[in-house]
């Protein structure tokens, strides 16, 4: 299984608390770090997380700097983390990663290189992420390549090829927001009214229970 989650509402989960925007999103990286457990608990082969839009890049400054800082610093924790290299977790950055800060950049490039010949579970973290910029991306790629593009040769030249099973947004949006607009067209989205730093793993089993009774046609 394939579960994919936009982590909304943390700036708004920090207003309801009376603080700064970045305790909220302080608070949503303590939900992704149980979020990972929960997910090995539960035997979910890849988890994709939209962290880090590229409109967020151009957010207030002070703000940005301080969610940039957290980022990094979830990231070096996966370095070190037992978990990742007991369990075999490959982890993977989906966007563009030349828009973030040199060192951040770097980092990711450096745990992905460190982790790709895992091959028991897969974390996508999408950051400087655009939907569209990745299917123009793949385009260029294609066109570069001398390739025919069709919808196999596409699907190939994406940054994520695997469909997700299920969707998931907190913060009570209904709406898609440029996430992976190419592969979540079967999907089953879930809308949750919780801030993502609210989040439980019953949420989380909740959702897996409802889509187990859903019934998927695609389209047919």
């Amino acid at each position: 299984m394939h579960i994919a989650i936009i982590l909304d509402g943390n700036r708004r989960y920090a207003k309801k608390n009376a603080w700064k925007p970045w305790r909220g999103h302080e608070s949503g990286a303590d939900t992704v770090e149980k979020l990972l457990d929960w997910c090995k608990e539960l035997e979910i082969k890849e988890l994709t997380l939209y962290a880090l839009s590229i409109e967020n890049l151009k957010r207030e400054k002070e703000e940005l700097d301080h969610l940039l800082e957290i980022i990094k610093k979830e990231f070096t924790k996966f370095k070190e983390d037992q978990r990742i290299k007991k369990n075999k977790v490959k982890i993977r950055f989906i966007g563009n990663l030349s828009l973030l800060p040199k060192d951040l950049e770097l980092l990711c490039e450096e745990i992905q290189e460190e982790t790709k010949e895992n091959d028991n579970y897969t974390i996508n973290f999408c950051i400087a992420y655009g939907g569209r910029q990745e299917i123009l991306s793949a385009i260029e790629k294609l066109k570069k390549e001398k390739k025919e593009i069709n919808e196999k040769n596409l699907e190939q030249a994406l940054w994520i090829k695997k469909e997700p099973d299920i969707i998931i947004r907190t913060g009570s949006r209904l709406r898609t927001s440029n996430f992976l607009p190419w592969q979540s067209i079967y999907s089953e989205w879930f809308f949750l009214d919780k801030l993502w730093p609210e989040f439980t793993k019953q949420d989380l089993e909740s959702c897996i229970k409802e889509f187990q009774k859903r019934q998927r046609n695609f389209g047919k």
